[in-house]
């Protein structure tokens, strides 16, 4: 019986909670991802650094970051059950779901940059958090911190040019 299960007082399938973290980051993904149309046309159209990535780069880094961010939830879950170091996960996830409409959906550069600084640091508390865990959970989230530190100087860039 995993911790989790021992201090609620009832079991719960591991793997139905690796199901559950993978359809909270899908959802997220899907606010974010799919829930503004047009976002790839968009991008190619704005005024961008010459060093910004092409849109078609955007889909698979976020696809394996996804994954590697469910599995880091749930690794922490496994060992401690829902706790606050999943809080911090939590809120970042929705800080993470939120920034592409407000990037997008209504073009809002500078306040999708305090999105994202604010996501990364909620990042960083997120992997110092899982650190004390479970060492692998925070490592999976270091390619995800290293990427936003890189998407949020591509959305500083964009927004000074815009």
């Amino acid at each position: 019986m995993t911790s989790h299960a021992m201090r609620s007082g009832r079991s719960v399938s591991p793997w139905l909670a690796l199901a559950g973290f993978v359809v909270a980051v899908a959802l997220a993904a899907l606010i974010g991802g799919l829930g503004v149309a047009g976002t790839a046309s968009e991008y190619q159209s704005l005024d961008r650094p010459s060093w910004a990535p092409p849109s078609s780069v955007f889909g698979p880094v976020w696809t394996v970051l996804y994954a590697m961010i469910a599995v880091s939830g749930w690794l922490v879950w496994r060992r401690t059950g829902w706790s606050s170091a999943l809080n911090w996960y939590a809120v970042q996830l929705v800080l993470n779901a939120a920034w592409t409409p407000i990037f997008f959906g209504a073009g809002q550069y500078g306040l999708a940059l305090l999105d994202i600084v604010v996501l990364w640091a909620l990042i960083g508390v997120t992997v110092w958090k899982f650190r004390a865990v479970s060492k692998p959970a925070a490592a999976l989230l270091l390619p995800y911190w290293a990427w936003v530190t890189f998407a949020t100087a591509l959305n500083a860039a964009i927004w000074l040019a815009n």
